[in-house]
Order: C-alpha cells, then structure tokens, then sequence
C-alpha cells in the first residue's frame, strides 16, 4: 500500500507531491533497515516492534531524545498519514464530478495531519493542495479503470486500510505511544 502511495500515484502528480513521496519513502527505509538490522527478529510484526522498543527503552516517549527515529515513532508519522490518505480517499469515493480534490485533500488534512504540524507547515501544505489535478485526472492518475471502476476500487479498499489503521490506533492507544514527540 505504501509502494504504490510513494510511488507511481504520487509520482504522477507531479513535483507538488513529491515531498510526500520523499518523506514516505525515507521513513519506509528506517523501518526496513530495522527489520533487516541486528535486531530484524524484533520488527517482524508490529506488535514485536512495540513490545521490543519500549521493554528495551528505544523510544523517546515524553521528548525528542537519544531513539528521534524508532520504530514506534516512525510508523506512528506512517499512522498519521494513513489517516489522511483514508480520509482522502473517502471523499474522492463519494465525491461528485464538480468536487475540487484541493478542498477534499485540504478537509481531510485538516481533520487528520494538520494537529501535528507548525503553522509554517500547514500553510505550505494548504498552499500545495491548492495545485492539486481536478477528480476526473485524478481518476485517470489511480489507472485503475472508468471513474466506476476506481469508485469500486475505492469501496473494497477503504475497509482494509480503515482496519489497518485501527489495529495500529488501538495498539499504539494500549501502549500511550500516540502522542510521541
């Protein structure tokens, strides 16, 4: 699912995006160079991860520290940016052909990603939403078909990533890891 956000989808959007690309791409790295470390048998699940980081203190639970890049609070940015892209993908599902993808996008950031960055960010990011390609291109960007085969698409797929998120959400909620610094 990452692969495809960081990859062709975004990549096709242009320059805009690309910083989004950039960023998932780096933390999908941290997380892989992990699992693939000394210690990968700790990060085969993210619920190993969780366990292993936080009995072995790896995480900087109250301020940035000496683990700025653990696992728990790398995957907690991937989290937060699920949310968005889920919430996103709803409103393009159910959207109508004289919707403006920048208005969903900027809507969906705001409820999701906005809380955890500085003014000078969200700004920035408004402003990029603002370049974004109308629903129709962005239909044609998702190369997945008609505009009812991409809704279809979007049926079936919303659920999934809807259930990865909670799974992640109630195991960071159970161990306090949501509000990382």
């Amino acid at each position: 699912m990452w692969a495809w956000l960081s990859g062709p989808f975004m990549n096709s959007l242009g320059s805009v995006f690309s910083f989004i690309s950039k960023d998932v791409v780096s933390k999908i790295q941290i997380i892989e160079n992990f699992l693939s470390g000394e210690n990968g048998s700790h990060y085969a699940t993210i619920q190993s991860m969780v366990t292993y980081e936080l009995e072995n203190d790896l995480v900087d639970l109250t301020k940035r520290g000496s683990h700025p890049e653990s696992g728990c609070r790398t995957l907690l940015r991937l989290h937060r940016a699920l949310h968005w892209l889920e919430l996103f993908l709803e409103r393009l599902r159910t959207s109508t052909e004289d919707s403006k993808t920048s208005v969903m996008c900027s809507d969906a950031y705001n409820e999701s990603l906005a809380q955890h960055h500085p003014w000078l960010i969200r700004k920035a990011v408004g402003m990029a939403f603002c370049a974004l390609p109308g629903r129709d291109t962005f239909f044609e960007v998702m190369n997945a078909g008609d505009h009812t085969q991409v809704v279809a698409l979007l049926g079936e797929s919303l659920p999934l990533i809807a259930e990865v998120y909670q799974i992640t959400e109630d195991l960071y909620a159970n161990n306090n890891l949501l509000e990382l610094p």
